[in-house]
């Protein structure tokens, strides 16, 4: 038997995903020094939290700046890793990346939402159940940080994002998203304490934390 891996985030492409080859063996968190600060890793702390959910086994690899492509490798070969499963839908450049990383590793690559319409995939998305708040925008959706997208407001989304010529799944950052419910998750994931809004620039990123335990 092989070992699949699922690259994930916390957000929804990425689970989506991964729900194509459920259960995955791992769900695994990439830990990038990026120049701009990612809304998921610095809400690493819930972002991991509601993938605990899901019932799978989680592991956190932080990537040495320029280094990152062969870090990656030695993470999934230490894993085992047959398969490799990824979100990307369009970003030609990723998909091409991600091909010589599973290469590398000696993994299949496997893209179940490749070549999809965003606009199709954003519906089918909440549709199947997803439940998500929006952690991070870039500044023509910022009336949507801080909301929760389901099925009953998808389409209020994907309007908004059509009507500002944006893309209604978020595929080049233009949002990102914490799921907390899914067809995957054993409970929901309890609703996050609201910290702050932080200005990054081109991206508002919602600062989390997890509610205290009485």
């Amino acid at each position: 038997m092989g070992v699949r891996v699922a690259l994930l985030s916390g957000g929804k492409d990425s689970l989506y995903a991964a729900l194509h080859y459920w259960p995955p063996d791992y769900g695994l968190v990439l830990i990038y020094d990026f120049p701009e600060p990612s809304p998921h890793l610095v809400n690493l702390g819930v972002s991991l939290e509601t993938l605990a959910l899901t019932g799978i086994p989680v592991v956190v690899a932080r990537l040495r700046r320029g280094r990152e492509r062969e870090d990656t490798v030695g993470v999934l070969e230490r894993l085992g890793a047959s398969e490799l499963v990824a979100g990307d839908v369009y970003i030609e450049d990723h998909l091409r990346y991600l091909e010589g990383v599973a290469a590398d590793a000696g993994a299949s690559l496997r893209e179940p939402l490749w070549g999809r319409d965003p606009e199709e995939l954003a519906f089918e998305i909440f549709e199947r159940g997803f439940k998500a708040l929006v952690i991070g925008v870039h500044g023509r959706l910022l009336h949507w940080l801080g909301e929760k997208v389901d099925s009953s407001n998808v389409a209020a989304l994907v309007e908004d994002a059509r009507r500002r010529s944006l893309d209604p799944l978020g595929e080049r950052g233009e949002y990102h998203t914490l799921v907390l419910e899914s067809p995957v998750h054993q409970a929901p994931l309890a609703d996050p304490v609201r910290v702050e809004v932080e200005d990054h620039g081109s991206m508002w990123i919602l600062r989390l934390a997890s509610p205290k335990k009485s």
